[in-house]
């Protein structure tokens, strides 16, 4: 009887974005990071308002030091004793400023740098995580853009809000209340007015230029995914002597950036300007005032420079104030877009209290699996056959007809949309995908190795695995001699996805590195198909070598590489047409002999894939 069809067909992790969240839930986002800091998070705020009170009292001694100078002839003991002391004080306020400062800094670091690898390391596995589907659909550079502005973004944010932030608003408030008590109430009406006015002009001019920053960061993605995109398919670029067409349309996406970044650097300047005005105003307005509060004797000297010291202290903070809110903004839309891939969703993922695969015999069974990449075009109809343990079963058909699917399906790469995969019995559903995933072993057909040594790649296989397990290996995959002749020996790079190498070296290593992991279950995914003949002659006993003793799923297009399996079967449009050994399918006479005759007759697999068809 067929399994039940599973109803709920695979959801895309690759729909359109999100839309953008509200700043403050992306504040709500980042607070759980710093919340393991919290501790240090209260020291470092404490620091911080010790270093705005330091910072406070220096006008006040200075004021008392210019009145202190305004002594009667003759008083020479004063004149020595009193403005040393207010020096001392003075100097001391300074030293305590930028000591207290930096013991903040000390004791912050650990959270900001803390929370940022965090965020880093969860986006990063998170990415892992995502479904193949993703993947395949992600562009490259865009993405790296995204997650290094947001990882920095992190650091901005924490800097601006716990650094600079809160001590303005705590300087301010302090400047305010001393003016109001001092002073008559205009001096803080004023600067109350002025900060008012300032932060009224700097988030409405900000929240509109925020439009082009954002549209400039989209088009600076955009050009780096170009540049990324084109690098990577370097050779294809030759090939075509495309160089000067690739150079051309990176150069049009630059030239959108340039604009964008223009107009966002003309709307940045109206903004200086406009907060430079303000505080302009405010601080003629403010010595207007004390000026004549000084000659009406109402004031004395010292309060004129100590109004003045003010507001040239309140004057570098309200200037920054403006520079902190763009990168604040600017840091929360770019942790927002990171927060984002971390919010994809999981279209593959462990189920509920799923156990860790038990291999036991590795036979492998597709019970009536039906699959869809996409529900309009389904690639695989009713399919049901067995790998018998350590047999190993040849899937042969015509291009897209299915036969890669089945390996991706068997890695869970994508869920099966009806019926079942089990190994032992065991539906691969229903187990941990780290099990499942440690039990299968596959040579694909293109090999992509990591940019790094030719020891480093084998060992992939097996991770912490050492220098003798690594030649062993490749001994076994008869690719030790070549490596050993070469003047850097298994530390030689092997440069970007494998290129220093030929097809015929990449493929051994790939041989290698599964024959290193020793997995009960392998798959030859047309792990040939891309030699040549030599090659591929030489390379298929180490695939067999491989698959000794090993459940083996063999997915192919050349027929001749296939003629020892156990059995063979025929593949049309994700349907099994035909199954069995190779000289049962020959003697048949059917689609599988048509295909051996067209390759045997001079044929490729290419042409045999069309008589298939």
């Amino acid at each position: 009887m067929r399994p039940h069809a599973s109803t709920m067909p695979p959801v895309p992790d690759t729909g359109a974005p999100a839309a953008p969240r509200s700043d403050w839930a992306t504040l709500r986002r980042l607070l759980p990071y710093l919340w393991r800091y919290r501790w240090r998070v209260g020291i470092a705020l404490g620091f911080l308002l010790a270093a705005k009170l330091a910072n406070v009292g220096v006008p006040l001694l200075l004021k008392d030091l210019v009145d202190s100078l305004s002594i009667r002839p003759g008083s020479a003991a004063a004149l020595l004793v009193v403005p040393v002391g207010l020096l001392l004080a003075y100097g001391a306020l300074r030293l305590s400023t930028s000591l207290f400062t930096e013991l903040r800094e000390l004791v912050f670091a650990k959270a900001t740098e803390g929370t940022t690898r965090s965020i880093a390391l969860e986006t990063f596995r998170h990415l892992h995580a995502l479904s193949l589907r993703f993947h395949l659909e992600r562009q490259t550079g865009g993405m790296t853009r995204d997650i290094e502005r947001g990882t920095r973004a992190v650091q901005s944010l924490i800097s601006y809000s716990l650094y600079s932030i809160l001590p303005t608003l705590v300087e301010v408030l302090l400047v305010l209340a001393l003016l109001g008590i001092k002073f008559d109430a205009a001096f803080a009406l004023i600067t109350l007015a002025a900060l008012a006015l300032y932060i009224a002009f700097t988030v409405t001019v900000t929240e509109w230029r925020t439009q082009f920053r954002r549209r400039m960061n989209e088009l600076d993605s955009t050009a780096h995914t170009k540049a990324v995109d084109s690098l990577l398919n370097y050779e294809t670029v030759k090939y075509f002597g495309n160089e000067d067409f690739e150079a051309r349309r990176y150069d049009q996406s630059l030239e959108q950036l340039r604009r964008a970044a223009l107009k966002s650097q003309t709307t940045l300047s109206i903004l200086n300007t406009g907060q430079q005005l303000i505080i302009a105003v405010a601080l003629v307005a403010m010595l207007w005032r004390a000026t004549e509060g000084v000659v009406a004797g109402r004031m004395t000297l010292g309060d004129l420079v100590m109004i003045n010291a003010f507001m040239i202290q309140l004057y570098i903070p309200l200037n920054f104030l403006g520079v902190m809110y763009r990168e604040i903004k600017q840091a929360l839309t770019d942790l927002d877009k990171m927060f984002g891939l971390l919010g994809r969703h999981r279209e593959v993922d462990d189920a509920p209290g799923a156990a860790p695969l038990q291999v036991r015999q590795g036979t492998v069974r597709f019970e009536h699996v039906d699959f869809a990449y996409d529900p309009d075009r389904p690639i695989l109809h009713d399919l049901s056959f067995e790998i018998p343990a350590g047999r190993t079963v040849a899937v042969v058909g015509a291009s897209g007809a299915g036969k890669s699917t089945l390996a991706r399906l068997m890695f869970r790469f994508y869920d099966v949309t009806g019926g079942r995969i089990t190994i032992d019995g065991q539906d691969i559903r229903q187990v941990t995908q780290g099990s499942l995933r440690a039990a299968i072993g596959i040579v694909p057909q293109d090999t992509v190795l990591f940019n790094d040594t030719v020891e480093y790649n084998i060992a992939y296989g097996r991770p912490g695995a050492t220098r003798e397990q690594v030649e062993a290996a490749a001994r076994a995959a008869h690719i030790h001699d070549f490596v050993s002749a070469t003047p850097k020996g298994y530390d030689t790079m092997v440069g970007e996805r494998g290129l220093k190498l030929s097809g015929g070296e990449k493929q051994r290593v790939a041989i290698a590195r599964t024959l290193l992991k020793d997995p009960p279950v392998v798959i030859f995914d047309e792990a040939t198909s891309a030699l040549d003949s030599a090659n591929e002659r030489a390379i298929q006993a180490e695939l067999k070598s491989a698959a000794q003793g090993k459940t083996a799923l063999v997915i192919a297009h050349r027929l001749s590489t296939v003629v020892d399996a156990h059995e063979i079967v025929v593949l049309d449009q994700g349907r099994v047409v035909e199954r069995g050994p190779h000289a049962q399918l020959l003697a048949l006479g059917g689609r599988y002999a048509r295909m051996w005759r067209l390759q045997q007759s001079g044929g490729d697999a290419t042409a045999a894939g069309a008589a298939a068809s």
